[in-house]
């Protein structure tokens, strides 16, 4: 179903074979297709073009999983066995982000044993790497720094979380240096930095009426916990930063391609939209757009109008009823494209210049490796 003011094709297979295209980025709005996208992909690269491929999901649904036939996904990529890479020679592995245990493996990385054990029993940092807001984003980046800059593979296709989360995830570099540079941030490391003087003794010295305030509000305990937990991270901090902005950079170069997925509909339309704007801004290559799930007649020539005045017809000269519903449904299906057509000129209006791939609903939800295959062709149009 090609908008009304007909955008450029998207060239999937030339993303995909260019071997210069390390990463592709799938984005958009929740419930559009998005994960099945990245694993048709994937699975094409592999199949296809040779790839040594991995698809990396941040969506904690089993979808993923299920789809390739494997009874799980975790932090480590696995190899998806039975597919058709014996021409190619490529492989396909998947994962799904842990971010505690990615938490976990960078303080490994950076830290000594004691240090690591100091930092795992603190209670923030053990809040903090399951729960706090951003932190899957932000281990999101530095499980593809990690994958990036391991060499082992030819393309990633990393699967975001919806739209809005997505945005998180480019955020993350920015929002992780406002942390570090934060005043309260600097008030929590000043005890660790001013000679093994207590938090309190500090902070109370200094602040007065304010600092019992904190207490009373927050609790010592928690004051505690979190000086620990701050002062324990103060040297990685500088190696956090540093590798994210590393995998920011990467993320604006010609090795990476996002790919917003949406299906033809208000909502998802203007979330990819928006995507696009944020991408332009923040100069990040666009390599185009994948339109899900859209509505397109058996019969193009055939009007919705013509078709519901053919049916009444048909009803009036009592004949022919089972042709009279097929020319119903044929209507009904002709309206319901021509919708998708005005929701799709949304996007393709606001950028004619990105290109963009459609992709047909499919008759039941893709549940294994053929129907993997099937979108992949799809979308490769």
């Amino acid at each position: 179903m090609p908008p009304d003011h007909a955008a450029p094709p998207l060239d999937v297979d030339r993303i995909l074979a260019d071997p210069g295209v390390r990463i592709v980025v799938c984005c958009g709005a929740g419930g559009v297709g998005k994960t099945t996208t990245a694993a048709a992909l994937a699975l094409r690269a592999a199949e296809r073009h040779g790839r040594r491929t991995v698809v990396l999901t941040i969506d904690p649904a089993r979808r993923l999983a299920q789809s390739l036939g494997l009874t799980e996904l975790d932090n480590t990529p696995r190899q998806v066995k039975g597919i058709e890479v014996e021409a190619s020679g490529g492989e396909l592995h998947a994962m799904m982000l842990d971010m505690k245990r990615t938490f976990d493996e960078v303080v490994l990385a950076h830290t000594d044993t004691d240090k690591a054990a100091e930092i795992f029993a603190n209670p923030f940092y053990q809040a903090m790497s399951s729960t706090f807001a951003g932190t899957q984003e932000y281990m999101a980046m530095e499980k593809l720094g990690q994958l990036h800059a391991g060499g082992e593979w030819d393309l990633i296709v990393v699967d975001t979380p919806p739209s809005r989360s997505a945005l998180d995830f480019l955020d993350a570099p920015a929002r992780l240096a406002r942390f570090l540079d934060g005043r309260m941030l600097r008030l929590l490391l000043a005890p660790a930095r001013a000679g093994g003087r207590s938090m309190f003794s500090l902070v109370t010295a200094s602040f007065g009426v304010f600092s019992r305030a904190v207490q009373k509000i927050l609790g010592a305990q928690l004051l505690s916990d979190l000086s620990g937990f701050v002062a324990a991270l103060d040297s990685m901090f500088g190696g956090f930063r540093q590798r994210a902005e590393q995998t920011y950079r990467v993320l604006q170069a010609d090795e990476t391609a996002f790919l917003l997925v949406a299906a033809p509909e208000p909502d998802a339309v203007r979330e990819a939209a928006y995507f696009a704007g944020r991408l332009g801004a923040e100069r990040m290559p666009l390599a185009g757009l994948v339109l899900n799930r859209v509505h397109e007649p058996a019969v193009p020539g055939l009007s919705a109008e013509r078709s519901l005045t053919a049916a009444r017809e048909l009803d009036r000269d009592g004949g022919h009823p089972a042709t009279a519903e097929v020319l119903r449904v044929h209507a009904a299906v002709a309206q319901q494209s021509a919708r998708e057509r005005r929701v799709a000129a949304m996007f393709t209006d606001a950028f004619p210049q990105v290109p963009v791939a459609t992709v047909r609903a499919q008759p039941a939800d893709v549940h294994d490796v053929d129907g993997l295959r099937t979108i992949g062709h799809a979308v490769a149009g």
